[in-house]
């Protein structure tokens, strides 16, 4: 990744988010910014402090370390509570290929208790864990070239909510009022990495 970052490939999201947890934790020097998604973790470090070498010889020792993700700490982002119309185009469709009814759909994605894992796609967009696993279904075989903004929506195992308008190739659930995506805002996004998200039927 340059003179300034490492790209570390890892097994898969539990082993990128305690590695994450490993490094804010405990930064090895020179090291200024972990950016996780679902397989990798982005070391941003200052080349002036130290390099690649050293680095990925540090940072393999702590991936390789047997461990489990830690707790959430209890400083961490406050929890957000997102109210969801649950009136998405593809509801019915869910609730048949799983075998739901749409109610029970709408109760088993109200249930859990959600976790940013990491943000990408677009600003603001919040990959969320702890989708329920019947609702895990993969991405649509045909994106839709346009998804209104606030769209609530399941794939790959993971919930997420369109900031804005967009392409996407999300099953939507519902819709949301909340403005999850705000420049003005400090910081931008709600949805930030760590954080507790419960999700509350409206209408």
């Amino acid at each position: 990744m340059g003179s300034e970052a490492l790209l570390v490939e890892l097994t898969g999201l539990d082993a990128v988010l305690a590695l994450r947890a490993d490094l804010a934790d405990d930064p090895p020097p020179g090291v200024r910014d972990l950016v996780a998604a679902a397989r990798t973790l982005l070391i941003g470090y200052d080349p002036a402090v130290t390099g690649p070498a050293p680095l990925t010889r540090e940072v393999t020792r702590r991936a390789l370390a047997p461990r489990s993700l830690p707790p959430r700490p209890a400083g961490g982002p406050e929890a957000l509570t997102v109210p969801v119309r649950y009136d998405g185009a593809d509801l019915a469709e869910v609730a048949r290929r799983t075998g739901l009814t749409p109610d029970e759909v709408i109760a088993r994605h109200t249930a859990p208790r959600y976790t940013v894992a990491f943000a990408g796609f677009a600003p603001g967009f919040g990959y969320l864990t702890g989708t329920d696993p019947l609702l895990a279904l993969e991405r649509r075989a045909e994106p839709r070239t346009e998804v209104p903004a606030g769209s609530v929506a399941v794939a790959g195992g993971f919930t997420g909510v369109y900031p804005r308008s967009s392409p996407g190739g999300w099953h939507l659930l519902g819709t949301t009022t909340l403005t999850l995506w705000d420049e003005r805002r400090d910081p931008p996004a709600l949805l930030i990495p760590g954080r507790t998200v419960r999700l509350r039927a409206v209408g």
